[in-house]
C-alpha cells in the first residue's frame, strides 16, 4: 500500500533524512521506533504533504503521492493522527470528530464505529475537547482520523505524555483496528508495546533506518534491548 524509496528530507540547506526506504503492505501493522531527534515525524509529514523539500520516491497504491498536497492525499485514505494530537479545545467532542468526515458521507455510521471503539466519547460528546484527560484527548485525535475511513492510518507517538494505563487503553484501540484489517503506521518510543503489537519494525536512528525485521525477532534483539529496552 505505502512504498517509500530512497527518501531525502531537508529543513532548508539541512538534511534530516537519508536514503529512507521501507514499506507498509495493506492488512499490516508496522511500527517504526527510535529516539527523539531520529527523523520520524519529519518521514510522514512528508508523505502526507506537510513537508515538501524532499527527494526520493513515495508511492501510495502504487501512484507518486511525494509533494501532494495534505487534502488530496486525505481524500485518496491516508489520514494522520499527529503527535501533538491537534485537537480543537475550545470545540465539543463531537464538533471535533465531524470535522475529520466533514468531505464524507454518512458521518452517523461512522460515529457508531467510533463511539464504540471509546465509549468515553459518546459519553462526553458535547464536553469541550480541551476539558478532556490525555488520554482521552488521544482517543479523540485517532477518532478523529477515523472518521474519514482511511485506508492507512499513521499515528505519531501516540502514548506521549500518558500514563501506563492510557497508554495501554490506546494500544488496545490500535489492536482492534488491526483485527478489524486496518493498515497501520505506528510511530513510537514506547518499544516494547509497539513491536509486540505489529506485524514488523523499522528502526530509525539520525535520519537513517538502521535495523529491520519483523517484531518478534525485534523485540528479542540484544542491540534494541540494550539501547531501548534497559536490559
Amino acid at each position: 500500500m505505502l512504498t517509500v524509496s530512497d527518501l531525502n528530507v531537508f529543513h532548508g540547506n539541512l538534511q534530516v533524512v537519508w536514503n529512507l526506504s521501507f514499506h507498509v503492505d495493506k492488512g499490516e501493522l508496522v511500527t517504526m521506533i527510535g529516539p527523539n531527534g531520529a527523523g520520524k515525524t519529519t518521514t510522514v509529514e512528508t508523505i502526507v504533504g506537510l513537508n515538501r523539500k524532499a527527494t526520493g520516491s513515495v508511492l501510495f497504491d502504487g501512484k507518486s503521492i511525494l509533494g501532494s498536497h495534505p487534502y488530496d492525499l486525505f481524500r485518496k485514505g491516508l489520514a494522520l493522527v499527529p503527535e501533538k494530537r491537534e485537537i480543537f479545545p475550545t470545540m465539543p467532542v463531537i464538533e471535533n470528530l465531524l470535522l475529520g468526515g466533514t468531505a464524507m458521507t454518512d458521518p452517523d455510521r461512522r460515529l457508531d464505529r467510533i463511539f464504540r471503539l471509546f465509549p468515553v466519547l459518546q459519553e462526553r460528546q458535547q464536553q469541550k475537547a480541551g476539558t478532556l484527560s490525555g488520554g482521552e484527548q488521544q482517543m479523540l485525535a485517532i477518532g478523529r482520523a477515523l472518521m474519514s475511513e482511511p485506508r492507512l492510518l499513521i499515528l505519531d507517538e501516540p502514548s506521549t505524555g500518558l500514563s501506563p494505563i492510557l497508554t495501554g487503553q490506546v494500544f488496545r484501540s490500535l489492536e482492534q483496528l488491526g483485527r478489524e484489517g486496518m493498515t497501520i503506521l505506528l510511530l513510537e518510543q514506547n518499544v516494547r508495546n509497539a513491536l509486540a503489537m505489529c506485524n514488523r519494525g523499522y528502526v530509525l536512528e539520525n535520519g537513517r533506518i538502521v535495523q529491520e525485521g519483523p517484531s518478534k525477532e525485534l523485540l528479542h534483539d540484544p542491540r534494541i534491548q540494550k539501547a531501548y529496552l534497559g536490559f
